[in-house]
């Protein structure tokens, strides 16, 4: 009977009751360690962490957050591009906040004006630890931006990197797609695509942009690599402006009159469409482009476009916000779960 009762108590998960016998600490002790509330010396946090350990406690936050009537707050930092991309992670959020509010989490989107680093900064500055539980920041890495997230996680803020990676900075967590792989993969079906020898243009948001840079840096490398017949020029910036990106595009094929490929890099393809769709350019010039819009796929299915590099959206906001509550509770998460695939669209492929 007696063996029985042990062979019990081993298998029964334990509790905050267990860690505080075992750390030799008031209940009221382990509760705030495990909250990270201040009033506790390093030397009893260090012997809650032991006991936790040696217990194998698993915290169930969601009960926990439930006890305590907790809702995390969570801020989206966003270009304010005027781009679809952009717009459809705003979607995204409007969306899954009907589902996440279930969950118990409130998300505010920020916007800033596109490439502006200064705008991040005074964000960054403004945020309170005693209202923001994690901030997502969609933006350029500069040393300005680095800083201020660094300051946010001396608060004890958790810092997600959405879309642009911040790898400078203290940042927890980057969501988004392989920028460099995606721009192989551009340059690949570039090279499979054009026949004929001649020049291939990128056309970029700006280059204080990591996405942007990675994805040209990969682009270069297969194109040097395995297609020689191609010469890629210079990158234009169109800081993802569609009025910019269609004043730009005469002169451009004045410069460049044996262009034979455009690789739009950014997410901003209005003006080039348009100046696509009025002009008289050959049907040869091969388009490869980013993301999945309204608008992209229109121009994929007219022909306008050749291929398309995507990333989920909704993808993107559902592994930040888990990346933020994950890092804010201190708990394990999935990384398969959170890898940001890349997808490939031709015309013929277009989702329904």
């Amino acid at each position: 009977m007696e063996d029985q009762k042990q062979k019990l108590e081993l298998v029964k998960k334990p509790t905050v009751n267990d860690i505080a016998r075992v750390a030799g600490v008031s209940l009221a002790t382990v509760d705030r360690v495990l909250n990270r509330r201040p009033g506790v010396r390093a030397v009893t946090v260090q012997k809650v962490q032991k006991a936790i350990d040696e217990l194998g406690y698993v915290r169930d936050t969601a009960a926990a957050n439930l006890a305590r009537n907790r809702v995390y707050n969570f801020v989206f930092i966003l270009p304010d591009a005027g781009n679809e991309f952009v717009e459809a992670i705003c979607d995204q959020i409007a969306e899954q906040s009907r589902d996440q509010f279930i969950e118990r989490t409130r998300v505010t989107i920020k916007k800033v004006a596109p490439f502006e680093p200064q705008d991040i900064v005074n964000i960054l500055d403004g945020v309170d630890h005693l209202s923001v539980d994690g901030v997502a920041v969609f933006g350029p890495e500069t040393p300005s931006v680095r800083d201020a997230v660094k300051r946010v996680r001396d608060k004890g803020i958790p810092v997600v990197a959405l879309v642009s990676d911040l790898p400078s900075s203290d940042r927890d967590h980057f969501v988004g797609i392989d920028n460099v792989s995606a721009g192989r993969t551009a340059a690949q079906l570039m090279g499979r695509f054009v026949h004929r020898p001649g020049k291939v243009l990128v056309l970029t948001g700006s280059r204080l942009a990591r996405d942007h840079l990675e994805r040209r840096q990969g682009f270069d490398l297969v194109v040097a690599e395995e297609f020689p017949h191609l010469e890629v020029v210079a990158s234009v910036e169109g800081r993802d402006d569609p009025d910019l990106i269609y004043k730009m595009m005469p002169g451009i094929f004045e410069t460049y009159p044996d262009l034979v490929g455009i690789y739009s890099s950014a997410a901003g393809n209005a003006g080039l469409v348009q100046f696509l769709s009025e002009s008289r350019i050959s049907k040869d010039l091969v388009i490869i482009a980013h993301e999945l819009t309204p608008l992209s796929r229109d121009a994929l299915r007219r022909g306008t476009f050749d291929a398309l590099i995507s990333q989920d959206s909704g993808h993107l906001v559902r592994s930040a916000v888990r990346l933020l509550r994950a890092t804010s509770d201190k708990v394990p998460f999935n990384k398969s779960q959170e890898r940001i695939r890349i997808d490939i669209y031709l015309k013929e492929n277009l989702p329904p």
